[in-house]
């Protein structure tokens, strides 16, 4: 299941075999609420971006389905959704050649994940292999205490680095034993980060990587930023197409963290960064 090389054909089959593309784990009426709410301007599913387009409703059906392989039919309303493993495989392509092109500079990276429990493997597998090669690792304003609003009220989270990978997890609430980290969508952990970032006049990242908030929240801020992206994620894509996210790679982003390994591999491979 796990012997993914360079080749986009073994990657499609690996892909759907896996559920992270195919018939994936994220319902058609998750996915159409999203859509609901990108159109009604909540900020929850905005996520960081402007967006320059009206983006009704249907604009956004018909703009995931060419981005994402969903279905276009108004009538599909229920059941699993889909992405189309062709559309991963070519974005993970255009993923790893900024991937590549960072490397070649040398240049400094800003890692993020609002799903922590699922996506810092695969993240810190590229910063491992970009710090490797030359690259300045970002971590700033670690420990700096993050309001994030949720649908459990304001919560105060600390902004964390594991593997050179930020995260935010909830101040007194972690267990024992749990994974550490929260899951949010929030773009304000990468705003708070690219300030002390400036503030503190050491580097800015020439490429931020992540997902959810991090990808469109720097993005928004001019920042060179490429992530992974769910069919519940209309933000990315919308961000893609009007030039502010570079690149969005539509996958599914709850399956189990080691299912993301090929696709590390994949990614090094393709970037020629493979050791």
């Amino acid at each position: 299941m796990f012997g993914v090389g360079s080749s986009g054909g073994g990657l499609r089959g690996y892909l759907v075999g896996a559920g992270l593309a195919g018939v994936v784990g994220t319902s058609r009426e998750r996915s159409l609420r999203s859509y609901r709410l990108f159109a009604a301007r909540d900020p929850r599913v905005l996520i960081g971006i402007d967006p320059q387009g009206g983006w009704s409703e249907q604009e956004l059906v018909r703009l995931m389905a060419a981005k994402c392989g969903v279905s276009d039919d108004p009538r599909c309303v229920s059941g699993h959704d889909v992405i189309d493993p062709d559309l991963t495989v070519a974005r993970l392509d255009a993923f790893a050649e900024r991937v590549g092109a960072v490397a070649r500079r040398r240049a400094p990276v800003l890692f993020g994940t609002g799903h922590p429990h699922r996506l810092i493997g695969f993240y810190a597998g590229l910063a491992d292999a970009l710090s490797a090669v030359g690259c300045e690792i970002l971590t700033p304003a670690q420990g700096r205490c993050v309001d994030i609003t949720t649908r459990f009220g304001l919560r105060t989270c600390s902004l964390d680095y594991v593997r050179g990978v930020g995260y935010v997890r909830e101040v007194g609430r972690e267990r024992p034993g749990c994974a550490p980290g929260a899951h949010t969508h929030s773009p304000l952990p990468v705003r708070v980060a690219l300030a002390a970032a400036a503030e503190g006049g050491g580097p800015l990242p020439e490429l931020v990587v992540g997902d959810h908030g991090w990808v469109c929240g720097a993005g928004q801020l001019g920042f060179e930023a490429i992530g992974l992206a769910d069919t519940d994620d209309p933000a990315l894509f919308v961000g893609e197409a009007e030039g502010v996210v570079a690149v969005a790679v539509p996958v599914d982003d709850g399956v189990r963290s080691g299912y993301y390994t090929p696709l590390t591999r994949y990614v090094l491979n393709r970037a020629c960064l493979s050791q």
